[in-house]
């Protein structure tokens, strides 16, 4: 075999070796991707239902692209507290763990801070964590990790009130 043929069949080995870490690679990185907290776009969140510590569960709808609460007589909500709501659907999520894995009361789960309904699916926000800025969320079976910045607030005397 030539010196050049040699050479080449080294290069070409090589370089395959290298594309199958690539994609090897990136396979594991998809894998273990975290991903947002839930699968809906929160631009396309249509109702909303809140309920914070032992409060009333307050629901609201957005009809005509604005928000309305549709507890009793309808009124417009404020669009910007409910738009940060929705928003919580597209929460980056630091990790997932199994529900099994935690002891709900020692996390906050047994009694929820608060719980977000977004399209039907369900939210509860427990303690916030020891580790950093950031609290515990159970979505069905699973327990997400996300910053407490997402945490549904109460809504102040100002947020009430629809500005004109």
């Amino acid at each position: 075999m030539k010196r050049s043929t040699r050479q080449y069949l080294w290069l070409s080995v090589g370089i395959v070796a290298l594309l199958v870490a690539t994609i090897w690679q990136w396979r594991q990185d998809r894998a273990q991707a975290t991903g947002t907290l839930l699968t809906l776009e929160p631009s396309s969140v249509s109702s909303v239902a809140l309920a914070i510590g032992k409060g009333d569960t307050e629901h609201f709808a957005l009809r005509s692209g604005h928000w309305w609460r549709i507890d009793g007589t309808p009124a417009r909500a404020d669009d910007g507290r409910l738009s940060e709501l929705a928003d919580t659907a597209g929460a980056a999520v630091l990790s997932w763990r199994p529900l099994h894995d935690f002891d709900p009361a020692k996390i906050g789960l047994s009694k929820p801070v608060a719980v977000l309904t977004l399209d039907g699916q369900r939210l509860e926000f427990g303690e916030t964590s020891v580790t950093g800025p950031q609290r515990y969320v159970r979505v069905g079976d699973r327990v997400a990790l996300i910053s407490v910045r997402y945490t549904p607030r109460g809504a102040t005397g100002d947020a009430t009130v629809v500005k004109q």
